[in-house]
């Protein structure tokens, strides 16, 4: 899932880039952390895990279509395997896919505010690989549809290149396996925009 995400991504602004000559385009990686609530605070249908902590690198790219409007796609995952219930080794991934708003603030500092819909999915390791249609593979997925909200500032520091504080709230459907159907992801990008 995680592959067909980045090729729907690229062969979308691929495609968005052809007639696009003059047009702004992004490209960033940054590395982030998330929040949610802790594991003692689960009610209802939730289980009693949270998805704090970790390292959460990301990459994510943008077109702005129309003056201040414009559309991205980012994907996040967490570096390392954390432990689920104390036992199972798991991995979440993040990705989504945005409307943009992104008016100048400064000269050198535009502002994003971002509201799309994506996907959680979480990957659980087994001791053994599984073989399919698709391939084969030492995990299963766990995928639940989610809201995305997101703001971050770039800062332009030399021609294209940007950096991007940034905040992202996203609301899980359904998100049973974890505390809460909230998770909050808070970092930073780098990145170069085409056609500034």
């Amino acid at each position: 899932m995680k592959r067909l995400a980045v090729i729907a991504v690229a062969g979308l602004f691929c495609w968005l880039g052809q007639p696009a000559h003059g047009q702004q385009i992004s490209a960033a990686f940054g590395v982030s952390t998330v929040t949610a609530p802790s594991a003692s605070s689960a009610s209802g249908n939730y289980s009693q895990q949270s998805l704090t902590g970790g390292a959460y690198p990301s990459f994510s790219a943008g077109v702005m279509l129309k003056r201040n409007f414009g559309i991205n796609g980012e994907i996040s995952w967490r570096a390392s395997q954390a432990v689920y219930q104390g036992f199972q080794p798991f991995r979440p991934i993040f990705y989504d896919f945005n409307g943009v708003f992104a008016p100048r603030v400064s000269k050198n500092a535009v502002a994003e505010l971002m509201a799309g819909i994506g996907a959680e999915s979480s990957h659980f390791y087994q001791p053994y690989y599984s073989c399919g249609f698709a391939g084969c593979t030492n995990y299963t997925s766990s995928n639940h549809f989610l809201g995305h909200f997101g703001a971050g500032l770039r800062v332009y520091v030399r021609g294209g290149l940007f950096v991007r504080p940034e905040a992202h709230l996203y609301l899980v459907n359904n998100n049973v396996e974890f505390s809460s159907a909230r998770v909050a992801r808070f970092g930073a990008s780098i990145g170069y925009t085409f056609g500034r």
